[in-house]
């Protein structure tokens, strides 16, 4: 697997990430990031620190157009030679003596990091493997399982260990190594040679017409973002019948599904994006119809990654609304009504809400309110495709003053702390001159641990840290009143509860709910009288519940 979302997932830091992070997310060294910041790519917000802002200009303007790769710690840049890799491991397995399991890590660790990111390898740890089959139904014997990505087999055995018979138990790899390694490891557990190990694609394999067994039990960790050509992954997603959710996770979801028998039960772990971004909403849809057992939050689960695993494990069955959906994370528990996340916006199964906390949520999106959607034009700031060079510290002739994210407040604007020359056909991506000079505007910022809107009434020009909004026409609500709404601490509460991210998206901000008949025509705005007309008070540690 590996990290689709560069920062959906970001740690809770406001707007700051650490360094060890950032190298994990730039695939180099520490030391690499380090130069990175002495040289000015790369800004530090403390010691430890640098801003998610600096890095996110970094990955997506600089090291795509100047070759920094020289520049960087290139063991964390390698390849290996994948074919006498395999040949070798392939060779030792052959000796009777050699432990498959020991082998399996060491086949891991020698996997270069960009063979990892091209085929989405990450092999699951003993422990969740072991929890995710421990959360299925107690009686697995005479029960069929497969893991149609299997790697070195640690969900497998973990299985085998729960009850399930061993001549019942199949698996899917493309990895020939892997398979390698799973036989041997099971046929060393029971002392047979397992037929149900196959080396053998299982998108591949679903995707053909025809009769093929199904399955009572699928589990597995498909790949995070492995790459396929465009037209595979349309060509798959028509035959799952995946809509517009087109990851390697999302299509290993509908094939299973597919190949899962009647009341069967289905878990993957995921990336946590699954659960909350946009693309996977078709994904979430068809989990969503089915009846929603369990969620797990295992955290960071994988070294060097900063996404969170997550897991669900879902029944073949018609959903019920009414039927509690237990939720897991960590050592904590609740549950929810499986209807709570059906009401969500974009079918978001945000597991960490619980349900006196979503009861919230559902006032909030109860009470009369429009939306943004079709009802403003958006723009991005400013794609310079070089800060480095275009954009100065001090004024000048021919220059424009330009705002960063980070220079955005609810009540003003910092700086500017740069200024670029105003031949704007000169940049990367530009909108539409009239957007960013527009006499009132919303602007705010992109990467953000919370929602931060200023209404803008002098024409600022913006950088890609942070983006723009301008109200139609005919709106009902006057710009200052949607930024004072946005900042509110009651939809920043809610914000974070439904959507969990760090980044402030269009999609996300346009379902924001804006009570039109609290605020239209009011000369005065007060939070207090906002959480009253919603019926919602605040609780303790900066929550909110529900009054009457």
């Amino acid at each position: 697997m590996r990290q689709s979302d560069l920062f959906s997932n970001a740690p809770d830091s406001d707007g700051k990430i650490s360094i060890p992070d950032a190298a994990s997310t730039l695939n180099v060294s520490q030391a690499s990031v380090r130069n990175w910041i002495k040289t000015g790519y790369l800004k530090q917000a403390n010691a430890k620190q640098i801003t998610l802002e600096s890095l996110i200009d970094f990955k997506e303007n600089v090291a795509g157009t100047e070759k920094l790769v020289l520049r960087a710690n290139k063991s964390l840049y390698d390849s290996h030679d994948h074919a006498a890799l395999s040949a070798r491991m392939l060779s030792i397995l052959e000796d009777t003596c050699a432990d498959p399991a020991q082998l399996g890590e060491e086949y891991e660790d020698s996997l270069s990091s960009a063979h990892r990111n091209k085929e989405g390898i990450y092999y699951t740890p003993e422990d969740i493997c072991n929890s995710l089959v421990g959360s299925l139904p107690d009686q697995l014997s005479g029960k069929t399982l497969c893991d149609p990505c299997c790697g070195s087999g640690n969900f497998l055995l973990a299985a085998l260990n729960a009850g399930v018979a061993p001549e019942n138990i199949y698996g899917y790899d493309t990895d020939p190594v892997a398979v390698a390694i799973t036989r041997r490891r099971l046929q060393e557990a029971t002392g047979r040679t397992p037929e149900n190990i196959i080396c053998a694609d299982f998108l591949a394999i679903s995707s053909l017409s025809g009769r093929q067994p199904v399955f009572d039990i699928i589990i597995t960790n498909p790949p995070w973002g492995k790459k396929l050509p465009k037209e595979q992954r349309e060509r798959y997603g028509r035959a799952f019948n995946a809509g517009r959710s087109l990851d390697t996770s999302s299509l290993f979801f509908f094939a299973a599904l597919q190949k899962l028998s009647k009341d069967g039960y289905l878990s993957l772990l995921l990336p946590e994006s699954y659960f909350n971004i946009g693309q996977f909403e078709d994904a979430r849809q068809a989990l969503l119809a089915k009846r929603l057992v369990k969620l797990f939050d295992f955290g960071k689960a994988f070294p060097g990654l900063i996404t969170k695993a997550r897991a669900f494990l879902i029944q073949n069955t018609d959903a019920e609304g009414d039927a509690k959906v237990s939720c897991y994370l960590g050592e904590n528990k609740h549950s929810r009504l499986q209807r709570s996340f059906n009401q969500n916006p974009a079918a978001i199964i945000n597991m960490s809400c619980t349900s006196e906390e979503d009861e919230v949520i559902r006032r909030v999106f109860s009470a009369p309110h429009i939306t943004l959607r079709h009802n403003a034009r958006w723009a991005l700031g400013i794609v310079t495709g070089n800060n480095k060079k275009y954009c100065q510290s001090t004024p000048g002739k021919g220059l424009i003053p330009v705002y960063k994210g980070s220079e955005i407040f609810p009540d003003r604007l910092e700086g500017p702390g740069n200024y670029i020359p105003d031949d704007l056909s000169k940049y990367q991506q530009v909108a539409p001159e009239e957007l960013y000079r527009s006499p009132e505007k919303i602007i705010y910022r992109f990467i953000s641990s919370r929602l931060t809107f200023f209404h803008d009434q002098k024409g600022r020009f913006i950088l890609n840290s942070a983006n723009l909004l301008v109200l139609n026409d005919k709106f009902p609500i006057e710009s200052r009143a949607v930024v004072w709404l946005f900042n509110s601490e009651i939809l920043n509460w809610v914000f974070q509860k439904v959507y969990a991210t760090h980044k402030t998206l269009r999609s996300d901000v346009e379902r924001l709910p804006i009570f039109h008949e609290f605020l239209q025509d009011r000369t005065t705005l007060s939070e207090e009288e906002l959480l009253d007309y919603l019926g919602i008070e605040e609780s303790e540690g900066g929550s909110f519940k529900t009054t009457g």
